[in-house]
């Protein structure tokens, strides 16, 4: 019995074709940051907010704890201590889950220079969401 080949997959759109080029982009990038920042951070290249032998005795704790106990900033106050690696790891994250916006950023351009008003339009509205959500503008019952 030989296996069934996987059926042929449809060719992408040439907006889902730029989405997914600058995604995959965006993502080698944060995770080349947040691997770098890891990395100076077990290496002790420069000093941290929260040094690697207190870790264990922090890990225990709740968020609202090991905030109080460490003084690691909330919100996006964490953005002016990248002088810190432990804060530089951080980068990386924030980047990841950024990426997103280049993409958008590209396919709502290439739906404005062909003329497709609501389709950039929508992709202007997701980016607006995004980085609302991403402003702490609006919270969460905090």
């Amino acid at each position: 019995m030989t296996p069934s080949a996987a059926p042929p997959t449809p060719p992408l759109d040439p907006e889902q074709a730029v989405y997914a080029r600058w995604l995959a982009r965006g993502n080698q990038i944060a995770l080349a940051v947040m691997l770098g920042g890891f990395a100076a951070y077990l290496a002790g290249l420069w000093s941290p907010l929260v040094h690697r032998r207190d870790l264990a005795s922090l890990w225990h704790l709740s968020a609202r704890e090991y905030l109080q106990r460490t003084g690691v900033p909330t919100g996006w106050g964490w953005f002016g201590q990248l002088g810190h690696s432990d804060m530089t790891a951080l980068l990386g994250i924030a980047l990841l889950a950024a990426c997103s916006l280049p993409a958008l950023v590209a396919v709502a351009w290439r739906y404005g220079r062909r003329g497709e008003r609501l389709a950039a339009a929508l992709a202007l509205l997701q980016i607006a969401v995004l980085v609302l959500a991403a402003s702490g503008i609006i919270g969460a019952g905090h």
